[in-house]
């Protein structure tokens, strides 16, 4: 299997993860009837407690890592803006908003990427490259204007809180990318992970995160889907995530959260929701600008190397 091959299947993965991520959180939150279970705090830190354990064993074997002290600083950014500050931006932006549209939100990301990419660490892109991640954001947009439910009970604050998580994601994506590409996948997560360990048990008391488990009749409800979206979704999908970054570039890493919104639909329709021709031309605009983004460029490459 070809190192491109195995970056489009981790892709791919990520994609299905991550677009049902947003129900789960959603899910430990309320019950179908839509009783509270745990807080969008409780959730966040929760979450972040729960993977970090479950790494806990793998940063034990690469301790010795965050010994050179060049390290500490790019972990302790990609496990603060990569995945503890978002855990809590996202759950509090769902109590305003849908799981849907959250997952369409969080398509900013490689918007930000890019800029970062060019403006801090002098990325260069090509014209096509550019050209797709435009189009990308294009259909993006208009998956957002198409959907069937995307009214918003908060307030503006609630969106804002994604811009920010989708800002410090891009912020983690790049910092890898630049600083962290000596280290494994599962090393850059579990250590990351494992300086924000202490953060989370503190918040997580702080909060009455361990006096609801005890106290509320639906705290196993809601156990069950933090746990599977702390495991598979947070822990596992986040030493893959590092490892695409690893393999190909942070624009393609990135270019996963064009694909959220589709299994996004996907899994509404599994709920009895309807999709229209509208959402259908949406995401093929959203894979036009995967294309342009990745895969032409290196197509055109090889073209010219013949």
């Amino acid at each position: 299997m070809t190192k491109e091959l195995k970056s489009w299947i981790l892709l791919i993965a990520l994609a299905c993860v991550w677009g049902s991520s947003f129900i789960l959180m959603k899910r430990a939150m309320f019950t179908s009837d839509n009783v509270a279970i745990f807080t969008d705090g409780q959730v966040g830190s929760l979450r972040m407690l729960i993977a970090s354990l479950v790494l806990l064993p793998f940063a034990m074997k690469a301790i010795s890592k965050l010994k050179i002290q060049k390290n500490i600083l790019p972990l302790a950014i990609v496990g603060t803006c990569g995945s503890f500050i978002p855990a809590f931006l996202f759950t509090y932006a769902e109590t305003g908003i849908s799981s849907g549209y959250a997952g369409m939100l969080n398509s900013f990301t490689p918007i930000f990427a890019l800029i970062i990419g060019f403006v801090v660490f002098k990325d260069r892109l090509t014209k096509i490259q550019m050209s797709g991640v435009v189009i990308g954001a294009i259909g993006v947009v208009l998956l957002m204007l198409s959907g069937q439910d995307l009214s918003i009970k908060g307030n503006f604050s609630h969106i804002f809180a994604i811009v920010i998580a989708t800002f410090l994601y891009a912020v983690s994506l790049n910092t890898i990318k630049h600083t962290l590409q000596h280290l494994k996948g599962l090393e850059i997560t579990s250590l990351s992970f494992f300086l924000i360990l202490i953060p989370s048990i503190v918040i997580s008391y702080i909060n009455g995160s361990f006096s609801t488990i005890t106290t509320n009749t639906h705290a196993g409800e809601g156990l069950i889907y933090l746990g599977i979206l702390s495991v598979i979704g947070t822990a596992i999908a986040v030493v893959l995530f590092n490892q695409l970054i690893t393999m190909s570039s942070v624009l393609f890493a990135s270019s996963v959260t064009y694909l959220i919104p589709i299994i996004a639909v996907i899994i509404g329709l599994s709920f009895g929701e309807q999709i229209n021709a509208q959402q259908i031309g949406s995401m093929a605009i959203v894979l036009l600008g995967i294309f342009l983004s990745n895969m032409l460029p290196k197509l055109l490459n090889r073209k010219k190397m013949q």
